[in-house]
């Protein structure tokens, strides 16, 4: 389904969903239709970042997980990588003291391998400096990808197994999800993508399986807190049955 951005923001009867997940699509394509250096569509891209960051707490929502950098986008130029490290670094001088300072406890899934020594400082002293806040958790999806999280997960799984700690007959969904990058974490309830692609890009494959999707026709760098709201009301219109003939709620 693609939203129409101009939805009536909100309904109080209804839950806001406690977990959102973004896939933050659209920042070259930004660029490139105004004629600027794709580094110019990220940037802008950060800047919404921070909006939609503060919007999240100002609605209740109490886990943000956003899609930063995929597995797969290494095969981009090797210049624009570099400035998306950059924009990282940035990111992370400017903006950590203020997260800490709203509460906001930041989380990184992902795949360490191949990581810069730098990058990897980087972001532990940023998880770490914020472990105790309880305002929003922030996840941030760096280096992901979900096919490789989930053969991460099933390769300890099976070494537990090996070693005789972990019985066969023990492996359920809530075992193996408790492997996976984001154990601890409740589900998403609602996935937004922008830029109007309708796919997931392998992203969260076993937390999505009962998530509500929406898909927003604008690029990422236009993605406003009012768009971000119409999402939400969209989400309390949903019925969520999980398979079952009634609706029943997360909250």
């Amino acid at each position: 389904m693609t939203l129409a951005v101009d939805s009536k923001w909100g309904d109080a009867d209804r839950p806001v969903a406690r977990h959102v997940a973004i896939i933050m699509d659209g920042n070259g394509r930004w660029a490139a239709e105004r004629g600027l250096p794709r580094v110019e569509g990220h940037r802008q891209g950060v800047q919404t970042v921070r909006q939609i960051v503060q919007a999240a707490m100002e609605l209740g929502i109490t886990h943000l997980t956003l899609f930063s950098f995929s597995s797969e986008n290494w095969s981009r130029p090797r210049q624009e990588i570099q400035d998306l490290f950059g924009l990282l670094r940035r990111f992370v001088r400017r903006d950590l003291a203020e997260l800490h300072k709203n509460g906001v406890k930041i989380r990184v899934i992902g795949a360490r391998a191949g990581l810069e020594d730098e990058i990897l400082r980087m972001l532990d002293d940023a998880v770490e400096l914020t472990k105790d806040n309880t305002a929003l958790n922030l996840t941030i999806a760096f280096n992901y990808g979900s096919r490789d999280e989930i053969a991460r997960a099933a390769r300890r799984l099976a070494e537990d197994v090996k070693a005789g700690t972990l019985a066969p007959s023990d492996v359920t969904p809530d075992r193996f999800a408790a492997y996976l990058d984001t154990a601890g974490l409740p589900d998403p309830d609602l996935l937004i993508r922008t830029s109007g692609e309708l796919r997931l890009s392998n992203f969260l494959l076993w937390q999505l399986a009962y998530a509500e999707f929406v898909f927003v026709d604008v690029y990422w760098p236009d993605f406003s807190k009012e768009m971000f709201e119409a999402a939400i009301a969209e989400y309390q219109r949903r019925s969520r049955r999980f398979g079952g003939t009634s609706a029943r709620s997360t909250a």
